[in-house]
Parts: C-alpha cells; sequence; structure tokens
C-alpha cells in the first residue's frame, strides 16, 4: 500500500514546494526540475537530499517524476510524485510503497 509522505505545491517557474513529513523527520522541501532531471533539497538546510527523473508510464503514456530521496533521518526512499487527491491543478503528493 502506498503512503502520501509529501504534499506539493507547483510554483510559477515549474518548481515545486512542500513538506516531507514522516514520524521523525518534518522537513520543508523543494523540487527544482531541469531538462532531465530534478534536484531535491531540503529549504531548512540548503542541502541536496534527492533527485528525480522524468518518466512516462508504459501502461497509460502519462508523464510523472520518480524520487529518490536519501538522508540520515530517513534513509533511502524510492518514490513517484502523483496527482493530489481532489485534481486540484498544481497539486502533487510523493507517494512511497515500503519495499518490505
Amino acid at each position: 500500500m502506498a503512503s502520501t509522505i509529501a504534499n506539493l505545491t507547483t510554483k510559477a517557474d515549474g518548481s515545486m514546494e512542500g513538506v516531507f513529513a514522516t514520524l521523525r523527520v518534518n522537513a520543508p522541501i523543494a523540487v527544482l526540475p531541469n531538462a532531465h532531471k530534478s534536484r531535491v533539497i531540503n529549504k531548512r538546510t540548503g542541502f541536496e537530499i534527492g533527485a528525480g527523473w522524468n518518466r512516462i508510464s508504459p501502461r497509460s503514456g502519462a508523464e510523472y517524476v520518480s524520487i529518490r530521496m536519501e538522508a540520515p533521518e530517513i534513509g533511502v526512499i524510492f518514490g513517484n510524485l502523483a496527482p493530489a487527491p481532489g485534481g486540484e491543478d498544481g497539486k502533487k503528493v510523493l507517494l512511497w510503497n515500503n519495499p518490505e
């Protein structure tokens, strides 16, 4: 079952900002895109904590961003950005599946 661990809002420049939240972490993050890859940074410290890659779903043909984040507090997390529930334009969530 997928869990939502970040809520993000798209800004006018295409970047996304929001909060990454787990039981141990509550950090403001930003996803800064470029042509092929995005950077994920902790807005409080300015440190890069991950990256994202533009992907296309083989089943639906829809574009999405695959995210990998890593930090001592969270370990390694793989997830995908998806439209937020409710269909609100410009809102995304980071969905994560525990591999265990």
